[in-house]
């Protein structure tokens, strides 16, 4: 049968129709909240490129915590800023130092009411700004900066991290972080992996979240924009060695890389909503150019759809309290 007897607008007709027909629907517990915490600070600062967004110290760290907890969000990933940096990255390692510190911090102040997740690369902790280490040529050190991650791995876990967020693109990161974790006795932390994460554009603010120091840029180790097929590569690499979970990143420009992704892992599949997404919506909806709320749940709506089972974004906060409405 066709139109007259199709008629589709039947089920747009209302509000509550709509909502009755939607096939898809972001909840709280979807949401992962990217959190940005500082050694040297004793109240938030904002970040300029990141309307809304703050880099914590430690106390208000604690209260956001504590707040995305009582909105109900999936996680906090926690990323350290440490106040001073050297080649190899030693912050990191530190049982004191702001990332390890921080964690446990957080545990401290949420227990298990939600999934506190840490940042395992070194970038924030390098004084070159890259993922690694560095070779006697400047070149990433893919083997030596594995060495380090493990020990990262088991600072993490001793902090009381429930997930690990390996973000550097290493070669076998996931099998190391793996076999150090459960050596150490931490079987039960998990790893969130960076499965496909792209060379971006869209990272730009994210820098200056974190006060990076990077020159130049980091394609050598993060993946090509051109490259579709080596995504599912990647992912199922990360599953021979052990991650409990995927992700996509960026979210926005690699929806079909979400959508391959989520077809064929046998895990959740996470997206990361990142900072030059955040910071394009927020500055056309500053400048009355688009409706902002609009733009944001349209914006989510878009990876819930593509087949993302959580969602890391800075509005987290934001659309649970609207979810709450």
């Amino acid at each position: 049968m066709s139109f007259p007897s199709h008629r589709p607008r039947r089920l747009r007709s209302t509000p509550a129709m709509r909502r009755l027909a939607a096939e898809y629907r972001v909840h709280p517990a979807d949401l992962i909240l990217p959190l940005f915490v500082k050694e040297t600070l004793s109240e938030p600062q904002p970040i300029a490129s990141m309307p809304g967004v703050v880099q914590h110290s430690s106390d208000s760290l604690r209260r956001a915590a504590a707040r995305a907890a009582e909105l109900g969000l999936g996680g906090i990933m926690l990323f350290g800023i440490p106040a001073e940096r050297d080649a190899v990255g030693s912050a990191a390692l530190e049982e004191n130092g702001i990332l390890n510190r921080s964690i446990r911090e957080v545990r401290a102040e949420v227990g298990e009411e939600i999934v506190v997740m840490s940042d395992l690369c070194l970038d924030e902790f390098t004084d070159h700004g890259h993922c690694g280490v560095l070779d006697d040529q400047g070149r990433v050190d893919n083997d030596a900066s594995l060495e380090i991650y493990a020990q990262m791995a088991v600072a993490q876990a001793q902090a009381g991290a429930h997930l690990l967020g390996p973000s550097g693109m290493m070669d076998g990161q996931v099998a190391v972080i793996r076999q150090a974790l459960d050596a150490a006795g931490f079987q039960e932390t998990g790893v969130l992996a960076y499965a496909a994460k792209y060379a971006s554009a869209f990272y730009g603010p994210f820098r200056d979240a974190v006060d990076s120091s990077l020159k130049g840029d980091r394609r050598t180790y993060q993946m090509d924009a051109a490259n579709r097929r080596e995504a599912l590569l990647e992912v199922e690499l990360d599953l021979e060695e052990g991650a409990d979970l995927v992700m996509v990143k960026p979210a926005m420009s690699y929806l079909d890389i979400l959508a391959d992704v989520a077809a064929m892992s046998p895990v959740p599949v996470a997206a990361y909503q990142i900072s030059g997404e955040y910071a394009m919506i927020e500055a056309a909806a500053a400048n009355g150019w688009i409706d902002r709320r609009a733009a944001i749940q349209e914006s989510v709506l878009s990876i819930k759809r593509a087949g993302a089972d959580s969602i890391l974004t800075y509005w987290a906060v934001e659309l649970a309290e609207w979810l709450a409405e």
